[in-house]
């Protein structure tokens, strides 16, 4: 089954524009990697330091080896992202 996640972000006080900037790579890569169907950054437009990452993986074993290599990939600059990130799971089922 699907997995979804909606991950909450936020970044340091107006470093929205810098961080956009780091996760723009990030983005581009993880989304090539097997059993990723989505993997996107979205901006607020009332505060550009809050951002909504969706993913949506395959199956569960795809979001796990995805951790593994999330755990080598290198991190982003320091003193973009603020505390308060959260994150949902869900099982993915289409209703339409």
């Amino acid at each position: 089954m699907k997995v979804r996640l909606v991950v909450s972000i936020n970044a340091v006080p107006g470093k929205g524009t810098e961080l956009a900037q780091a996760l723009r790579q990030r983005c581009a890569d993880v989304a090539k990697e097997p059993g990723c169907e989505q993997f996107e950054v979205f901006q607020s437009v009332l505060n550009p330091d809050k951002f909504t990452l969706l993913e949506l993986w395959s199956d569960q074993a795809a979001l796990d080896a995805h951790a593994k290599v999330n755990a080598s990939r290198a991190p982003l600059p320091p003193g973009l992202r603020a505390e308060g990130s959260s994150r949902e799971d869900y099982q993915y089922n289409p209703t339409r």
